[in-house]
């Protein structure tokens, strides 16, 4: 791709430039089958399940979209509600505190191909921010060692505070584009996920490029990609 029609590029994190998606299925899978294991006839959670209603989306809208699709309706709760509760926000809290713990223990760091992209895109002066829909982005960015190269860190927390609706709208990524200075028009997305493809092809950014980390090709283009790579180091010039 043409780098000199663009000055800004928008990451995803999870997925595309760590691979804390593995960590997230995981921790998914774990709270899941076992709230679902006490209700008889509950389809078992699968990966498939992250990918059609969990992946990129905040995480208590997760929550309510996996429950939806098994038609198990429980209190939506808030979101100080302790990890044993029996509540939409108790099972994303539980969730996150499986991820924490998981993170902790075993670390991370970026996806080779991401890191060296980011390090191209650096000596090329172009602008980068990060839009995850994660509640720790800042310490997983931290944990992978990529923090200093960011300036704009658009994530679940800055949602929250400034009322911003999740992905799969635009408006964090809008958001994102802002605080670099930039339209949107000049700026490439980078999503794994098909919500967060589709917030890129509805916030009318100059290109929404699909990472395909499990998702697949058809989806990600059937969603608003306008291309679709296997691996980040693939679009340096």
């Amino acid at each position: 791709m043409d780098w000199t029609d663009y000055s800004g590029a928008l990451f995803d994190l999870d997925g595309v430039l760590t691979p804390t998606a593995v960590i997230h299925r995981k921790a998914w899978s774990e709270m899941f089958n076992s709230f679902l294991a006490e209700h008889p006839g509950a389809r078992a959670y699968t990966d498939e399940d992250y990918f059609q209603f969990v992946d990129g989306k905040p995480r208590y809208d997760g929550v309510r979209a996996v429950l939806a699709d098994r038609g198990i309706a429980i209190d939506e709760g808030s979101p100080d509600d302790p990890p044993q509760a029996q509540t939409i926000c108790g099972l994303g809290n539980r969730k996150n505190d499986a991820f924490v713990e998981i993170l902790s223990r075993d670390g991370i760091g970026p996806y080779q191909g991401s890191q060296r992209l980011v390090d191209w895109l650096a000596a090329q002066r172009i602008e980068m921010g990060v839009v995850s829909s994660s509640l720790n982005a800042e310490a997983v960015l931290r944990a992978s060692g990529l923090r200093s190269r960011f300036d704009v860190v658009v994530d679940g927390v800055v949602a929250a505070a400034e009322g911003l609706a999740g992905k799969p709208a635009p408006d964090t990524y809008l958001r994102g584009a802002q605080l670099l200075g930039l339209e949107p028009s000049r700026c490439v997305v980078f999503e794994d996920a098909v919500s967060g493809v589709a917030a890129g092809a509805a916030g009318h950014f100059g290109l929404v490029v699909g990472v395909d980390r499990g998702v697949g090709r058809d989806r990600l283009l059937a969603s608003g990609a306008d291309i679709v790579v296997d691996d980040l180091e693939e679009v340096i010039k």
